[in-house]
């Protein structure tokens, strides 16, 4: 299933992308993709390096007589977003993603695609093996772990790039569009300590859920304000503490720090007296959220069913000052850029709450463009959750990637953008977060640029790459690489 991708052109690049599917490459267990990355190199009998944490490079001398011109890297990352909706039987830890070509665009079924960043691995392979490319000394270089915190490219060795002066990364996801900036991003995880007791006697068990959301990359698509499933089960559950006798007993929501949560589940206890009231509430609410949100989440949905009985549920004192925190806690823009107009300068996202044995733990992340308000915001949400009642442990984050107009690579591209489509790229920055800053703190003499093919709905099950604009993309990649200028 999913071999007819192999017919799109460029063939080169979809036949790539076609075996990367057959690899798990789940966060943080990209061992089976790295160890296919690892006989390619041996199969083509091409230079490979590993730093310590395991990023490749993968080495290609220069085609004779082009010795003299820079030499350039093209950046991505193995892992992929693992997202599947919650009646979809699948293991991404063994099973290979399943392709289909629906109406000029490539799918999975029922999961995440894993274009992201997939897509750029493929095209970066492809380099290694194109017919006829005449091309400078280049470099391969594949990072792991980007999606949880940029991991590889934060603890990337500083003796992998040894030919390149140019890096173009290819995770950027808007057709005829160069990035050349994103913003800085830290996460800040809560955790409170579950204080627990037996649930009253007669009480009746519910499951009250919200789902149906469209989710989306919190950088990509923060700006389009859709609804975050942490916050809707907040509002619920708060809301119905308010005037039922109403008991927690756990929380669920989202899986990845980057990804705005599309459904959330919360088990609960209702005095028995109160249960028609409980649902009716249910309901009402249903309606006032479907009603708030018609024009942006229009299969959202709140629900309640009846359950087996739960083991245990919060003490009120737990239970309001969980619900007080989560229902003061942030989500969404928080300010627009007043220079650039249309990016979003700073953010974050609700992303996770996780019930465990003994404890409720939370993930958030924050991005800015600008270091100050990254960390005042991060600061305000420890805040938050440390008065709740919670602890609080903060990444060291990454950093933004500054903007450069003179760029000498950007203004090649540019030309081959325009030569070969005959109307100028759009240039931007971009709200999400790129592994470029970090990759230009430890070979700060690169040259860097971003762009790749439209992919929407990245990290949800909606997951889908734009046929056209892969072989777009690949033929700017050729020009570029063929123009690329002298030492």
């Amino acid at each position: 299933m999913g071999a007819e991708i192999t017919q799109l052109e460029p063939k080169i690049v979809w036949e790539y992308f076609h075996e990367i599917t057959k690899y798990p490459r789940p966060s943080k267990k990209e061992e089976k993709i790295v160890a296919y990355v690892e006989q390619l190199a041996k199969d083509l009998n091409l230079e490979m390096q590993k730093d310590t944490l395991g990023n490749i490079v993968i080495r290609k001398p220069a085609t004779p007589g082009y010795e003299n011109k820079k030499g350039f890297c093209i950046q991505a990352h193995l892992d992929m977003v693992c997202e599947k909706n919650r009646d979809v039987e699948f293991d991404f830890d063994n099973d290979s993603i399943q392709t289909w070509i629906d109406n000029g665009w490539v799918k999975a079924k029922g999961t995440t695609l894993g274009a992201d960043n997939g897509m750029g691995v493929a095209m970066g392979m492809a380099i290694l093996t194109a017919p006829n490319l005449q091309h400078s000394d280049y470099e391969l270089l594949l990072t792991l772990d980007e999606e949880t915190g940029l991991t590889g490219a934060i603890q990337l060795g500083r003796d992998l790039l040894k030919t390149s002066d140019i890096l173009i990364n290819l995770d950027t996801e808007d057709d005829h569009t160069f990035s050349i900036g994103c913003a800085g991003g830290i996460n800040t995880l809560g955790n409170y300590k579950y204080e627990s007791e037996a649930v009253p006697s007669g009480y009746v068990s519910y499951e009250l859920g919200i789902k149906g959301l469209m989710g989306g990359h919190s950088g990509v698509e923060i700006h389009e304000e859709r609804g975050a499933a942490t916050k809707f089960i907040t509002r619920l559950l708060y809301e119905l503490q308010k005037k039922y006798d109403v008991r927690v007993s756990s929380i669920d929501s989202g899986s990845k720090h980057n990804a705005i949560p599309r459904e959330a589940f919360a088990k609960v206890a209702i005095n028995p007296s109160q249960v028609n009231d409980v649902l009716a509430f249910v309901k009402e609410h249903n309606e006032i959220i479907q009603k708030e949100y018609k024009t942006k989440e229009k299969n959202l949905i709140a629900f309640a069913e009846k359950i087996d009985s739960v083991d245990r549920v919060m003490t009120k004192a737990f239970q309001t000052n969980l619900l007080n925190s989560f229902y003061a806690m942030p989500h969404g823009i928080i300010r627009w850029s007043p220079d650039i107009k249309g990016l979003v300068q700073t953010s974050t996202n609700f992303a996770v709450i996780e019930t465990t044995n003994d404890s409720i733990k939370v993930l958030t992340s924050q991005r800015s463009s600008v270091e100050s308000e990254k960390m005042h915001l991060a600061n305000q949400i420890k805040a938050v959750i440390e008065l709740g009642g919670g602890s609080v442990i903060q990444n060291d984050g990454y950093p933004s990637w500054e903007p450069n107009m003179d760029s000498a690579i950007l203004n090649t591209a540019k030309d081959v953008h325009t030569k070969i489509f005959g109307f100028e790229p759009v240039i931007e920055a971009i709200h999400a977060g790129l592994e470029c800053g970090l990759i230009g703190e430890r070979y700060p003499h690169l040259d860097m640029l971003s762009f790749g093919p439209t992919i929407k709905e990245p990290h949800t099950p909606d997951e889908k790459v734009e046929i056209k604009t892969v072989e777009n993309s690949w033929n700017l990649l050729l020009g570029i690489i063929e123009n690329l200028p002298s030492k």
